[in-house]
């Protein structure tokens, strides 16, 4: 299970790469420009913040909030799906260790045997392993080709919201990025005994939030906008869907 988490993380920054440097990034975005990434991502993104931002006299920033809205709006139900995973996985930790306790032997058989077994746990929860891993590698593209949007579209580089410009970083911003990371982190958390002593939790809690907070103050401020705004979303989606799941923990699934 841990190999093929990290074959994932090794292939996203791969991705990330290949989409960030290969990719004409210095070359301004326009409907004339080539290439399937800037075709079908980089334009269209850059085409959607412009005519949000039209609708409101030229405000990128809140166009930006918009273009994040709707993203978050299609990708909900994948978001849904990845939460009651998630909270599956953590609900399920006890009977894992056990089964793991009692297949310890490492032979093939007994590894086969826990194999078997543990699929069997993960079908009879709904639990699966890989699904936090999804939403990631389809909100990559999305986010790198917002940064491309952003940086080859001159008008949204130069534009300002609020109290901050929209192409430079700003540094009050990473600290709200990084403290609605923690909140949305503490709510998927919350309400799960099985993560109250699971050290692997507890690290990311903290470890998420200051990753984010920390390429918050080197990227482009509405970059952080885009983080702070598909946050709060989330944290309003976690409550939302938190609630009965939390409901159904304190009340032992009884109807």
């Amino acid at each position: 299970m841990r190999n093929k988490k990290i074959f994932l993380l090794a292939a996203l920054i791969g991705l990330v790469f290949l989409l960030s440097g290969c990719t004409q990034v210095n070359e301004p975005i326009t409907a004339d420009s080539t290439g399937f990434w800037n075709k079908f991502f980089v334009y269209p993104m850059s085409s959607l913040i412009t005519y949000f931002a039209e609708l409101f006299g030229t405000n990128y920033g809140l166009a930006i909030v918009i273009v994040t809205i709707i993203i978050r709006v299609v990708l909900l139900p994948l978001n849904v799906k990845q939460i009651k995973s998630s909270r599956a996985m953590q609900e399920i930790q006890p009977e894992l260790k056990a089964l793991q306790e009692k297949y310890k032997s490492k032979d093939a058989n007994t590894q086969q045997k826990l194999q078997q077994e543990t699929m069997a746990l993960f079908q009879k929860h709904g639990a699966n392993p890989l699904a936090g891993c999804l939403p990631i590698f389809i909100q990559m593209p999305i986010f790198i080709a917002m940064y491309h949007a952003i940086m080859r579209t001159a008008e949204i580089k130069k534009g300002s919201f609020l109290w901050f410009q929209l192409g430079t970083p700003d540094y009050i911003l990473p600290f709200i990025v990084a403290g609605a990371t923690y909140l949305q982190q503490r709510l998927m958390m919350a309400g799960s005994p099985a993560t109250a002593n699971n050290p692997q939790f507890k690290i990311m809690l903290y470890v998420m939030p200051i990753m984010i907070g920390i390429f918050a103050f080197i990227l482009p401020s509405a970059l952080a906008l885009y983080w702070v705004v598909g946050n709060i979303f989330m944290v309003a989606q976690t409550i939302f869907i938190n609630k009965p799941m939390m409901k159904d923990v304190s009340t032992g699934g009884d109807k």
